[in-house]
């Protein structure tokens, strides 16, 4: 794991509690694709014995805010990335850990050349949600938007 790596995810614990409390681990951070995990947890299960769907949203959810600071990290000096809208489907039963992988929906270099023409572009980013036997357990979309300063 590079530096980068290290900080995307030391950034993201320090100022995302929920991520924190959970125990995501960062396992790839680039622009072209983040990877989080979520340890077996039993304090997180549901009551079949699994991660509880909403610790599975907040993987995904923080899977997705790698991949944006990792592509848009450059762009925080003048503008904020938001979360505008998210949508899961829970797949198959999710037991033991799973991981997230999320890819941007956007080439980086269109959506800040909307930020430079003053727009607030917005992007999607899919997520798959895996078991450690490969079966996908979700599948998740995050629109995110980089807000302008002032």
């Amino acid at each position: 794991m590079s530096a980068d790596q290290m900080s995307i995810g030391e950034m993201l614990a320090a100022t995302v509690p929920m991520a924190r409390t959970l125990n995501i681990q960062f396992l790839e951070t680039t622009p072209e694709k983040a990877v989080v995990t979520l340890p077996d947890q039993g304090e997180y299960h549901n009551h079949v014995g699994g991660p509880h769907a909403g610790a599975m949203f907040t993987l995904g959810e923080t899977a997705s805010g790698s991949i944006v600071l990792a592509a848009f990290g450059e762009q925080l000096a003048r503008a904020v990335p938001l979360a505008v809208r998210a949508e899961i489907a829970y797949k198959k039963l999710a037991m033991g850990a799973v991981t997230a992988t999320a890819t941007l929906g956007r080439p980086v270099a269109d959506v800040v050349a909307e930020l430079d023409a003053g727009e607030r572009p917005e992007f999607p980013v899919s997520i798959e949600i895996r078991r450690a036997d490969g079966a996908v357990t979700g599948e998740m979309t995050v629109v995110w938007t980089l807000r302008p300063n002032g």
